[in-house]
């Protein structure tokens, strides 16, 4: 049966409560935000006007902010908040006997059929729904912090779930436009959790060793692994009194140097110091020097061995971990996606190095972990791993939807980073090209998931890491943009900077939504353009543009680089969608054969003299008047209809 939500009730005024009634308004949601006191409710009410209004100011927000401002009531009786909702979503403190007492009366006061779910990051669900008579209708929801920006929701169903209860709970979180991913069984911490607590444990751990120091250890994870933050800092940021209270409540060993800073109130940034000095210090200071000779497989082999123990216990597939990690971990990559890279026996071997230095049941290999190495499947260098490679593996980065009439459309997937280019993304890229039937294809659509970015650049952190050799695939895959025979379009909606501009000047057609930024900011970061970026870039606009553009690292409007030459055309937000729609329309109803040697002819006949470009015009043109697309075209002609060209 269909379990439809039309309106829900937030239980608790603070940041996530808020937060979720606000990403719920603006999906069109009626919500009804509660907490125990009016001023509460007032301060989390004007915190939803105020975000609201920024949002707007920003242009990342659809609706006038009154109209979805006028969707959120509030109320302080429990009764009235969650008389006529569908669903009850409680955001109270991490804190079991709380959660319970107030599932115990939303039971008594909701609908029958309503559904409640918790917030809970770490509880179990099935623990909190035996205050009521209904488990079957409760289950979780854990919004990442803060709930407006992040874009992740694990999705918990408990032991006596019921199957449609957690369907609907999916449904709705996509109808927030968030992205859930389903955590299949009721474990503590859930995914993210449970994979990012060892990469901030074990850092305290090694601190307690007094082996390495604090500043080195987060310079080796962020300088040395691409990791966005280090472990300390992450853990300052966090909270070092949330880290201890997660591990304590469920017994788990929690590190000297964490439990001494809590105990002493220093608990972080929110306390002015933790590991870093904030209030009066610099704060997190270490740098790209600093990280030598630091165990950097010992913190990552622990979280490799989390992924693999959620996997084996059928707690989450490994893409639901991957996309967990980096939504909701800020990671680059999925720790399932590094294990590959790194090799699945490496991390065993590290995990059974220290299981017998130290005996801690923390580095004890997960069975799952074990059988994949014993079965030869130790990573992408063997063929399978977490992952199977053996046809190229899956896509991270980059969905792709081939259409009847031969539209390839590319999306480059990767919208919390605001579709920065990796390495793996651009690999991916060049294996779609290589990969798919051409004769199937009319023409490829480049664009950026979401309406922030076609794509913002190159991954720096990715690409401090990354090998010289794999920086050499990123002028490979661009090339393949530039050489593949079918016309190929950049659309074009919001930034389209560094790496994303290159791969734009790779292509036939630029068309940009009027709101959108381009530019070359490399200089920036001490570099220069790659995967021809300078040198497309000053056959369209000429010597003094580009070097004005690469020098300054400039950033120009939509509008600006159409009057350079750069873009076709820039269009107006409300007509861009058509204009692309026309223009693909046009690329799909042309002959093929006649458009494949037409790029042919004008990529290459730009770097040949005029003499042979016009010898490779006259032979593209001899070649197409033997073609079946020709007679076509004559006998459209004479007989004033459109051709019906074929697509051999």
């Amino acid at each position: 049966m269909d379990i439809e939500i039309d309106s829900l009730a937030v239980l608790g005024a603070g940041s996530m409560g808020h937060g979720i009634a606000e990403v719920a308004a603006m999906a069109g949601y009626d919500v009804v935000l509660r907490d125990v006191e009016d001023d509460l409710v007032q301060d989390g009410y004007d915190q939803i006007e105020w975000s609201l209004n920024k949002l707007a100011e920003k242009g990342q927000l659809d609706a006038d902010p009154d109209d979805v401002l006028g969707r959120v009531s509030t109320a302080v009786e429990l009764e009235a908040a969650v008389a006529d909702a569908d669903l009850v979503i409680e955001a109270a403190p991490e804190d079991l006997d709380l959660k319970q007492t107030i599932f115990a009366e939303v039971d008594e006061a909701a609908p029958a059929d309503a559904i409640i779910a918790t917030n809970t990051s770490s509880l179990r669900i099935g623990d909190v729904a035996t205050a009521t008579d209904r488990p079957e209708r409760c289950c979780g929801m854990h919004f990442f912090n803060p709930p407006v920006k992040m874009d992740l929701v694990e999705v918990v169903g408990g032991e006596a779930t019921a199957d449609d209860v957690v369907d609907a709970a999916y449904e709705f979180v996509e109808s927030l436009d968030k992205t859930p991913i389903r955590v299949r069984k009721d474990v503590p911490q859930f995914v993210v959790n449970n994979v990012l607590t060892p990469y901030m444990g074990e850092a305290g751990f090694m601190l307690d060793e007094g082996t390495d120091d604090i500043r080195a250890v987060d310079a080796a994870m962020v300088f040395r692994r691409g990791y966005p933050m280090g472990p300390f800092e992450l853990n300052d940021f966090g909270g070092l009194d949330v880290f201890a209270h997660t591990r304590e409540q469920w017994d788990d060993p929690v590190p000297e140097s964490i439990s001494s800073r809590v105990e002493d109130g220093d608990l972080g940034r929110k306390a002015g110091a933790g590991f870093y000095e904030y209030e009066d210090g610099p704060g997190a200071d270490y740098g790209p020097t600093q990280g030598d000779g630091v165990d950097t497989l010992r913190i990552e082999a622990r979280m490799i061995n989390e992924a693999a123990r959620l996997v084996g216990q059928d707690v989450a597939t490994p893409e639901d971990i991957d996309v967990g990690m980096r939504l909701g971990g800020g990671l680059p990559e999925g720790t399932c996606r590094t294990a590959d890279k790194l090799g699945l026996d490496v991390a065993l071997e590290k995990l059974r190095e220290l299981h017998d230095a130290t005996g801690a049941q923390r580095y004890e290999p997960a069975d799952y972990l074990v059988e994949r190495v014993e079965s030869g499947h130790t990573g992408e260098a063997a063929g399978r791993g977490f992952y199977d490679y053996r046809d190229g593996g899956p896509y991270h980065y980059v969905s792709h939807e081939l259409t009847d009439d031969g539209v390839l459309s590319v999306v480059f997937d990767r919208e919390e980073r605001l579709n920065a280019f990796s390495t793996d993304m651009f690999n991916e890229v060049q294996r779609l090209l290589e990969t798919v039937d051409q004769d199937d294809v009319a023409c490829v659509v480049f664009e950026g998931a979401g309406d922030r970015a076609f794509s913002a650049g190159a991954d720096i952190t990715g690409f401090t890491t990354a090998d010289p050799t794999d920086l050499m695939h990123v002028d490979e895959s661009i090339e393949t943009v530039y050489e593949f025979p079918r016309p190929t379009i950049a659309k074009i909606d919001g930034f389209c900077l560094g790496a994303g501009l290159e791969l734009t000047l790779a292509c036939d057609i630029r068309l940009a939504a009027e709101g959108s930024t381009l530019g070359s900011p490399e200089v920036d970061l001490g570099l220069i353009p790659g995967g021809g970026g300078t040198q497309r870039l000053v056959r369209l606009v000429g010597e003094p543009r580009a070097k004005e553009l690469v020098f300054r690292g400039m950033h120009i409007s939509a509008e600006q680089a159409a009057d350079w030459g750069i873009l076709n055309r820039a269009v107006p937000d409300e007509e861009f969608e058509a204009a692309v729609d026309e223009v693909v329309s046009d690329l799909v109803d042309g002959p093929r054969t006649a458009l494949e040697v037409a790029k042919q002819v004008i990529n290459e006949g730009q770097n040949a003299s005029l003499e042979t470009a016009l010898s490779l015009e006259s032979q593209g043109f001899g070649l197409l008047t033997t073609t079946d697309d020709m007679l076509e075209g004559v006998a459209a002609f004479n007989d004033d209809r459109e051709p019906e060209f074929s697509d051999d």
